[in-house]
């Protein structure tokens, strides 16, 4: 299951996670964000206790938004023990999200 990310409760969902954690910056206007939400929620669902998925709506939270430099979204930014592993912007097949992932786990 997707995490509700936001200002508030990023540095305990996301940076004090003890497992990896994928970061989907996203707004409900974004049609490439829209497109790419079923695989999220696929993900979320096969690498489940692997790896938490969150989701942060960009327009709703500037802070986090802000501090992770994110200029255009999709943005998916993958963490591991609180540090940025791997950051990618733009829509994304099942199958390239899936390959960073496999990096991320074997890490």
């Amino acid at each position: 299951m997707e995490i509700i990310l936001n200002d508030e409760n990023f540095a305990e969902e996301v940076l004090n996670s003890k497992v990896p954690i994928l970061v989907d910056f996203w707004a409900e206007w974004c049609a490439p964000c829209l497109m790419v939400a079923p695989a999220i929620e696929e993900i979320s669902r096969k690498y489940a206790g692997r790896l938490k998925v969150g989701k942060l709506n960009v327009d709703e939270n500037p802070l986090m938004t802000a501090k992770y430099g994110i200029l255009s979204i999709p943005t998916f930014i993958f963490f591991k023990e609180g540090k940025v592993l791997d950051e990618t912007a733009g829509a994304m097949s099942m199958a390239a999200l899936e390959a960073k992932i496999g990096e991320i786990l074997s890490e």
